[in-house]
């Protein structure tokens, strides 16, 4: 695993490459891989559905929450998303605010049931800030919920740092009171939390199953307490439910399999991982104190309803970010991320640009181009492959803004096609280009341009090109 330099900052982060993970879903047992992408600043949590047709999106955000059985499901427009909780701890346990999960089925894979794995590749990918600043939601108020039947009792107070103190608490030898607290992300969530499984309970799995849960369970991906007695038929009976090869037995330690904790009170620590995923659902860091006794996912997402409903105004604000990626930038700007200068920066603003998809821009021509005083200057007319070179800037423009470190890299184009002039452009029209990104793959990307004056398409094109890095 790569060094981490692991502090609180006021500006958001994403990651650095594209990583991704492939394993079986915990609940559904299909396979998957997770695609983690970077992703622009206020664009938030979002997993794809790439094994869709137009692969939707879904922000992750307590109002997509369907199911709490055992894990935590978003669902938007029809499309589900099962058990995201390990992979949301992960992502804001490492304290990043934008990123794409492009997954190939409709649940990320288990691992080993913790969020171990994808921190390390997470940290492995890199982790950098961005120009945005960072919203914080400070709690100021005592917020409580409880459920008296099941013996939950959840509180968030204020504090300065974000913290978790929770106690769990099973009527059997094998797991009994158990107690944690993390005291910060930046000193506790790495070492401390992020390691510790998922589990269940022996006497829970013909049921869970019967539920149509833990169809990818195993004792490799889970740890399974024995919480009474077990008879030997009754282990054959699990081995070939879930059609497994290797001995099963029980263990002397009240573990099937004898599996060895990673620390004394592993399944508390769960409890505080779950909690993390879960309160990243809130879509805003909290700065507050929560104190927790038994709680669960239904109760995780009660949680952030009841501080959503407190904090509505603050949150709202920063879903209207997220809401609307669409940026604009002037000519400052536009300098800060092209290479080109007068006379041959062709794009004088960007309308809006949606970082991976497409770009708006704008040329205004006047009689003041250098290129008129020779290109037939008796009827000016501005030349064909100069309304291709703005729009190939546009498209520059473009994709150097959907990937990290972009003043670190140059595009050269390999290829132009499909190319048609329909109308000519003369001094004081006003150019608007629209391109789109069609492929971005391994460094190479593919765009489609068209450029229209007054609504009237005056020329259009298709491009490749190849995103390197600049000179030292």
């Amino acid at each position: 695993m790569k060094d981490i330099n692991y502090q609180h900052s006021k500006y958001q982060k994403s990651i650095n490459k594209e990583v991704k993970i492939s394993g079986v879903g915990l609940h559904t047992g299909v396979d998957s891989t997770a695609i983690f992408k970077p992703a622009p600043p206020n664009s938030g949590i979002r997993f794809k559905r790439i094994d869709l047709k137009d692969c939707p999106e879904i922000l992750a955000d307590i109002d997509h929450v369907i199911d709490i059985s055992r894990g935590t499901t978003i669902s938007q427009n029809g499309v589900r998303i099962h058990t995201v909780e390990h992979v949301l701890a992960a992502i804001v346990g490492l304290q990043i605010d934008n990123i794409l999960i492009e997954l190939t089925n409709k649940e990320p894979p288990v691992m080993d049931g913790s969020a171990n794995p994808f921190v390390e590749i997470l940290i492995n990918a890199g982790i950098q800030e961005q120009s945005a600043h960072r919203d914080e939601l400070i709690i100021d108020r005592t917020i409580t919920y409880n459920d008296s039947n099941r013996g939950v009792d959840i509180h968030v107070l204020p504090s300065d740092r974000f913290r978790i103190t929770f106690m769990t608490d099973y009527q059997f030898p094998s797991l009994g009171t158990q107690y944690t607290a993390m005291y910060s992300l930046e000193d506790d969530f790495i070492k401390r939390i992020a390691p510790a499984r998922t589990f269940c309970f022996f006497s829970e799995i013909k049921e869970l199953k019967e539920l149509g849960l833990i169809k990818g369970g195993g004792i490799d991906n889970a740890l399974v307490f024995l919480d009474r007695k077990v008879e030997k038929n009754e282990i054959d009976t699990i081995r070939k439910m879930f059609n497994i090869k290797t001995e099963v037995f029980s263990g002397e330690n009240g573990i099937m399999n004898g599996v060895e904790l990673r620390f004394s009170n592993e399944p508390v620590r769960h409890k505080v991982l779950d909690l993390i995923g879960d309160l990243a659902l809130l879509g805003i860091p909290i700065k507050g104190h929560v104190i927790a006794a038994r709680s669960g996912h239904a109760a995780n997402v009660e949680l952030v309803k009841e501080i959503k409903k407190v904090y509505s105004k603050k949150i709202q604000e920063k879903r209207s970010r997220q809401k609307d990626t669409k940026l604009k930038f002037d000519i400052q700007a536009i300098l800060q991320i092209l290479p080109h200068r007068y006379p041959f920066l062709l794009v004088d603003r960007i309308l809006d640009v949606e970082p991976g998809k497409v770009v708006h821009a704008l040329k205004n021509v006047t009689m003041n181009e250098p290129f008129f005083q020779g290109h037939f200057p008796g009827e000016p007319v501005m030349p064909g492959v100069l309304i291709l070179e703005a729009m190939a800037q546009a498209g520059g423009f473009l994709i150097l803004n959907s990937i990290p470190n972009p003043s670190t890299k140059l595009m050269y184009f390999t290829a132009i096609d499909k190319t048609r002039f329909r109308k000519t452009v003369v001094p004081g029209d006003q150019v608007k280009f629209e391109v789109s990104l069609l492929k971005f793959r391994m460094g190479t990307c593919k765009i489609k341009g068209v450029a229209t004056v007054d609504k009237v398409v005056v020329a259009e094109a298709e491009m490749m090109a190849s995103v390197v890095d600049k000179r030292a």
